[in-house]
């Protein structure tokens, strides 16, 4: 019998899930009994392994949201009830330097297609008359401006707004808009400031927890924000950092 953190007969969609925090979110979810599907622009077969292995159901698919609309046609009549959007790129570069191609690649993947994702996913609950959650990956730069990352920090501050419109629109549909902002985590994204000693030395001492976040930490909070016990959370931007906007 499922309790107020059941995800037991509910289907997900993760996207960028093939490693890092995508991982974690997919692993998490499946271990609340959810079925995910795993995508990504390389295979998630790792992910769909460790789930498996966890006595959880998964399977991998090839999604590569260079094209925004990769995710366009995928759930009219899929049975998802839950979608995360976690698939991201970033390029650093000082802003007087920034390229306009970098630009628009990092603005396709991370802002465009997460909208146009929603979209076809909020499409299919609403012709179905059927409940669901939105989980869309933040980031502390939807909050900060940061360094080196003029379209990052731009995507990211829109990301924050299409969940809250997408939030007003969908709530009265039973379908929760969320985002989850995460603090400095251990990943890929993040390698180039941890091999800085400097950056990273800095950034450890500002954090309270006294720790670089991993990609469990978002996975659980993710979990709980599909779940029927968040029903009444929507529109938030969950920072999930150690602290480390309190400080």
């Amino acid at each position: 019998m499922g309790g107020p953190f059941s995800l037991k007969g509910r289907k997900a969609l993760v996207t960028g899930a093939n490693t890092g925090i995508g991982q974690a979110i997919a692993v998490s979810l499946a271990g609340q009994g959810a079925h995910v599907v795993c995508a990504g622009r390389r295979a998630c077969d790792e992910t769909a392994d460790a789930i498996a292995a966890a006595g959880g159901t998964g399977e991998s698919l090839l999604l590569d949201f260079a094209d925004p609309m990769a995710a366009s046609d995928i759930f009219d009549g899929a049975g998802y009830s839950i979608l995360v959007n976690n698939a991201g790129i970033i390029r650093r570069a000082d802003s007087v330097e920034y390229s306009e191609a970098d630009w628009d690649a990092v603005m396709d993947v991370n802002l465009k297609a997460l909208f146009f994702t929603c979209q076809a996913f909020g499409k299919a609950l609403l012709a179905d008359k059927a409940p669901g959650a939105v989980i869309n990956i933040a980031s502390l730069l939807s909050f900060q401006g940061g360094i080196r990352v003029p379209a990052y920090t731009a995507a990211k501050h829109g990301v924050a707004g299409v969940t809250k419109i997408l939030a007003n629109e969908w709530a009265p549909h039973r379908i929760t808009v969320n985002a989850i902002a995460p603090g400095y985590i251990a990943t890929n994204n993040t390698q180039a400031l941890r091999d800085d000693p400097e950056r990273a030395a800095a950034i450890l001492d500002r954090i309270p927890a006294g720790r670089w976040g991993d990609p469990a930490d978002i996975g659980g909070t993710a979990a709980f924000l599909a779940s029927p016990a968040a029903t009444y959370i929507t529109g938030a931007v969950l920072n999930v950092d150690g602290g480390w906007l309190a400080r």
